[in-house]
């Protein structure tokens, strides 16, 4: 009951800011679902606040990384128009290859190491492992959504679930809601876009 009691208080002290940012985040993640460009404008508007957010609240590697969701944003936006099919207005959904698995986890594994050795040398982080295993998660689901990758949904459903008592722990209770709505919405997501991949290739 003190766990729940003390999440009720934290909500009713979210910040408009943060609202602003939950809400055009989950809109982003739901575009993204939908396969629709949107994701990356309602994206953009969510991760800048939470860069604010983030280095405010000391998760300097999850600071860190929504600077990088901003870049890849932007390059996310222009690499879904770059389509060479003049009849499509977005490149197609696809998969990672047996090497391009390899590629991932690697990247995974050595942005977490990094981000951790990083945070206890030069940061007074308090939560130093978890948030650099998120942020690996988060670095890698977000370059496979730039390429349209499908497993991205995987990194992403990984990440938001171990996110989720993360914020709660530093006191972002309507943050924490907002990537338990992630998780569904990953799932779903994860989901659709199998059945459109699925039928692109037969």
């Amino acid at each position: 009951m003190e766990i729940w009691s003390s999440f009720y208080e934290q909500l009713l002290e979210t910040t408009w800011l943060e609202f602003i940012a939950v809400i055009c985040g989950i809109l982003s993640v739901w575009f993204s679902k939908q396969e629709s460009i949107l994701v990356y404008p309602f994206g953009i508007v969510s991760v800048v606040i939470f860069v604010y957010l983030t280095y405010e609240y000391g998760l300097y590697a999850e600071t860190g990384i929504n600077v990088y969701y901003f870049l890849m944003s932007v390059y996310g936006w222009w690499n879904w128009k770059n389509t060479k099919d003049i009849a499509a207005s977005q490149i197609p959904i696809t998969r990672s290859s047996k090497g391009g698995h390899i590629v991932n986890v690697s990247t995974f594994i050595f942005a977490t190491i990094f981000i951790y050795i990083m945070l206890i040398k030069f940061t007074d982080s308090t939560v130093p492992l978890i948030d650099s295993i998120t942020t690996g998660l988060a670095i890698t689901g977000m370059y496979l959504m730039a390429l349209k990758k499908i497993e991205h949904w995987l990194f992403w459903i990984a990440c938001d679930l171990i996110s989720i008592p993360l914020y709660i722990y530093k006191g972002l209770p309507f943050t924490s809601l907002q990537f338990l709505v992630f998780t569904a919405l990953a799932f779903m997501g994860w989901m659709s876009w199998k059945r459109k991949l699925i039928m692109n290739e037969s």
